[in-house]
């Protein structure tokens, strides 16, 4: 056979080897590659430094503080600071802590510092504890009034009542109404403390009260006081957390809270907030002694002269403007005289 034949046969079966291999594999295709194994996701390690106290949410300027207020959390050795009030130390006891005022503001999560609390008792505790724009009022309180403010404390809310003895012009008992005349206040101070009184083992004692002294608006001021130079007695009445929430709802229907359009969640928020937290001048809400006793009057008594009866020392014709019972015109020719019904002419 031809060396040339032989050369050109043994190509021919090298290309079909080839040509058969890449038919199997486009048949039977190829192995499937193995998937990358994905490094799992590790969390970070949590702190294991010692406990600080933390702002469990904003505590904005003027906030008192409460049981809810602050909390304790593991912190980074390398971030301590002396200022940062750690756990199991007698100054970081929460109990003794309540009562004081935010000087400067703290974001939720951030270490409560002492430079940042304003104690009872420090100076300026007061000023720090009022909102921007807002003054200190004191309120008397008198009677089973001051055994009720024993409940009450720095931080609460209340509403002011008036209790008081109107007299008319009669001889009759006076009217006796008790009216709400400020709402949503908050207290300051009981007599002349800012904290909570507490026995040996930390316990709060419950003491009657003399006078609160509230947080008001520079006109709600004008008005308190003026309240008291009404010559009643003032009474106050705790208020249910959950009463701002349905008053601000109660607003926001009325059209009273204008809720401005394109505001964003926090600001929408922030703007609700001090909403709730305004104190405000009562709407109209009042009692007389006849809504809870028959044998009290339910107006304020009128002169003798109002029901017909004549009065000592009442020129003819009575009082000019003066309210007057019926009367029967009486004519005798040009003249024409009025008489009470039932007296005599």
């Amino acid at each position: 056979m031809d060396v040339r034949k032989i050369i050109l046969l043994v190509g021919a079966l090298i290309i079909a080897a080839i040509a058969a291999f890449v038919a199997r594999s486009m048949v039977f295709g190829q192995a499937t590659p193995s998937a990358a194994a994905v490094p799992a996701v590790v969390a970070p390690p949590a702190p294991s430094g010692p406990e600080v106290m933390v702002a469990t949410r904003a505590l904005p300027v003027g906030t008192i503080l409460d049981q809810t207020s602050v909390t304790f959390k593991p912190w980074p050795k390398e971030l301590l600071d002396k200022a940062y009030f750690l756990k199991d130390r007698p100054e970081s006891n929460i109990k003794n802590l309540l009562g004081t005022v935010v000087r400067n503001a703290i974001t939720a999560g951030q270490p409560v510092t002492q430079g940042a609390l304003v104690k009872p008792g420090d100076r300026g505790f007061l000023a720090a504890a009022l909102g921007p724009g807002m003054r200190a009022v004191t309120v008397p309180l008198q009677g089973q009034s001051q055994q009720v403010a024993g409940f009450i404390f720095p931080g609460d809310r209340i509403d002011l009542i008036l209790n008081q003895r109107v007299v008319g012009g009669g001889d009759g008992p006076p009217l006796n109404v008790t009216e709400t005349v400020m709402r949503n206040l908050r207290v300051l101070a009981t007599d002349s403390h800012t904290d909570q009184a507490q026995d040996d083992k930390g316990n709060t004692l419950v003491r009657p009260y003399n006078s609160v002294t509230v947080e008001a608006t520079p006109k709600l001021a004008e008005k308190i006081v003026a309240i008291q130079n009404l010559g009643g007695s003032l009474s106050v009445a705790l208020r249910s957390i959950a009463d701002n929430a349905s008053e601000l709802e109660e607003k926001i229907a009325s059209g009273a809270l204008d809720v401005p359009e394109g505001m964003d969640a926090k600001a929408e928020q922030a703007m609700m907030k001090r909403a709730a937290g305004e104190p405000v001048a009562a709407k109209s809400s009042y009692v007389t002694g006849a809504d809870v006793s028959r044998f009290q009057r339910a107006t304020v008594p009128g002169k003798a002269s109002d029901q017909g009866l004549p009065v000592v020392g009442t020129p003819p014709g009575g009082y000019p403007g003066a309210a007057r019972g019926p009367v029967v015109r009486v004519a005798r020719g040009n003249s024409v005289s009025e008489v009470p019904v039932g007296g005599k002419n």
